[in-house]
C-alpha cells in the first residue's frame, strides 16, 4: 500500500498504522456550487418520508457534509475503494457491482465474482445517513486497511442508492460501537481486534486545517507529534456512538447553549456541528447571521469581531475561533452551525470536522474514552 507508514513508538514498543485522509468538496458544497442543495433537501425530505420501517436509521448522520476519505482495499486479488472513516456509524458498506443507481455509475465498485475470498449471506440491508440511503445485501471477504487484514469482516453491498450522486466517495467504514452495526454483525475494528492486529485497541484522527492533503488515521496506538501538550481524556457516557457529556457553550462568558449539560458527539463523518434547531438559532442571532435557503449567511467580516465558541468538556475549555466556525462560500461566508438534533433527548450537539480539526482526537475501546489535545 503506497501510503502506508508505520512508526514505532518506542514509548509502547509497538507499531501503528498511519493511513492518509484526503479532504474532499463536500456533496453540500458541490450542491450550493450549482445551485441545487434546496431543491435537493427538498427532494430527499419527500422520499424519506416515504421509506419503510425495516430500514436501519442513523437518525443523526447526514452524509451531505461528508470531507475525508482514505482507501482500502476488499477482496482478492484487492479491490481499492475510497471511504469515510465515520465515527458516527458502525458499518462498512461500498458499492456493488450489480448497482442499479445513477449513483454507482460514478463510484468504483465491488465485483463479487472476481474475488476468490468471497462469501455471502443473502441478508438483505438497509441504511438511512439522513436524506441518503442504500439499500444492499451482506456479504464477507478480506479487507485491508494498510497493512491491517480483517479476515471474513462481513460488510454491505449497495444495489441500490438515494441520494448518493457526487459523493466525493465510494463507501463508509464505521468506527462506532457494534451496539448500532446492521444484522448485529462485527464492525471491522473490533474485527481486527479480536483478530490480534493490534495491542492497543485505539485509533486517532489529525485533520489538516487548510490543505486537502496531510490528514491522517492512524490505529494501534498515537503519535504524539501530531499534537501539542497533554492528551485530556473524557469518559464515553454511552457505548453507542462515541458520545461524552459536555457542560456548556458559551459565547463571551455567557452560556449559550447546553446550559444544563448536554450530550455530544464526536463524529468524523461529518464536517459541521449539529446541535437543536432552537439553540441553533439563538447562536446565528449573536453573529447576526441571515437564513437563506437552508443555510446562515455571515458577513464575511465577522470573523475580525465575533469571539469564540467555546465547548466546555469535562471541566476543560474547548474554544472553537471564528476562522473555524465561519466559511467561505464563493463570494459569500457561512455559519457551520446546522440544527437537527431536537428529535433526540436529552440535549445532543455533533461536533464534526470543524472541531476536531482543532482538536487531535484519541478513541480508545478498552477504557471506553476519548482524548482530545490541541494540534
Amino acid at each position: 500500500m503506497k501510503w502506508l507508514v508505520l512508526l514505532g513508538l518506542v514509548a509502547l514498543s509497538e507499531c501503528i498504522v498511519i493511513l492518509p485522509l484526503r479532504k474532499m468538496k463536500t456533496l453540500r458544497e458541490t450542491l450550493r456550487e450549482k445551485n441545487l442543495l434546496n431543491n435537493f433537501l427538498e427532494e430527499r425530505a419527500y422520499r424519506l418520508s416515504k421509506k419503510d420501517s425495516k430500514i436501519t436509521i442513523h437518525p443523526l448522520k447526514n452524509y451531505l457534509d461528508m470531507a475525508y476519505v482514505g482507501n482500502i482495499t476488499i477482496g482478492t486479488p484487492p479491490q481499492e475503494f475510497r471511504v469515510v472513516f465515520d465515527t458516527g456509524s458502525a458499518d462498512l458498506w461500498v458499492p456493488s457491482i450489480s448497482c442499479v443507481s445513477p449513483a454507482c455509475y460514478t463510484h468504483k465498485t465491488f465485483n463479487l465474482h472476481n474475488s476468490s475470498s468471497f462469501g455471502q449471506t443473502h441478508q438483505p440491508i438497509s441504511i438511512s445517513y439522513g436524506p441518503g440511503i442504500i439499500q444492499g445485501f451482506l456479504g464477507s471477504d478480506t479487507v485491508r486497511i494498510g497493512n491491517l487484514v480483517s479476515l471474513k469482516q462481513s460488510f454491505g453491498l449497495s444495489q441500490e442508492e438515494y441520494g448518493f450522486d457526487g459523493a466525493p466517495f465510494d463507501g463508509v467504514l464505521g468506527l462506532a460501537y457494534p451496539s448500532i452495526s446492521i444484522k448485529g454483525i462485527i464492525p471491522i475494528f473490533d474485527n481486527l481486534w479480536s483478530q490480534g492486529a493490534f495491542s492497543e485497541p485505539v485509533f486517532a484522527f489529525y485533520l489538516n486545517t487548510c490543505q486537502p492533503e496531510g490528514s491522517v488515521v492512524m490505529f494501534g496506538g498515537v503519535d504524539h507529534r501530531y499534537y501539542k501538550g497533554e492528551l485530556n481524556w473524557i469518559p464515553v457516557s454511552q457505548t453507542r456512538y462515541w458520545q461524552i457529556s459536555m457542560n456548556r457553550i458559551s459565547m463571551n462568558g455567557n452560556v449559550t447553549a447546553c446550559s444544563r449539560g448536554c450530550q455530544a458527539l464526536l463524529d468524523t463523518g461529518t464536517s459541521m456541528i449539529h446541535g437543536p434547531t432552537r439553540l441553533i438559532t439563538n447562536i446565528h442571532k449573536l453573529m447576526n447571521a441571515r437564513h437563506q435557503g437552508s443555510e446562515y449567511v455571515v458577513s464575511c467580516d465577522a470573523v475580525k469581531t465575533l469571539p469564540p465558541v467555546i465547548f466546555n468538556i469535562n471541566g476543560i475549555d474547548y474554544p472553537l475561533p471564528p476562522q473555524a466556525y465561519i466559511t467561505k462560500a464563493q463570494n459569500f461566508c457561512l455559519s457551520i452551525f446546522h440544527g437537527g438534533t431536537e428529535t433526540s433527548s436529552p440535549e445532543t450537539w455533533i461536533l464534526g470536522g470543524v472541531f476536531l480539526r482543532q482538536y487531535f482526537s484519541v478513541f480508545d475501546r478498552r477504557n471506553d474514552s476519548i482524548g482530545l489535545a490541541q494540534v
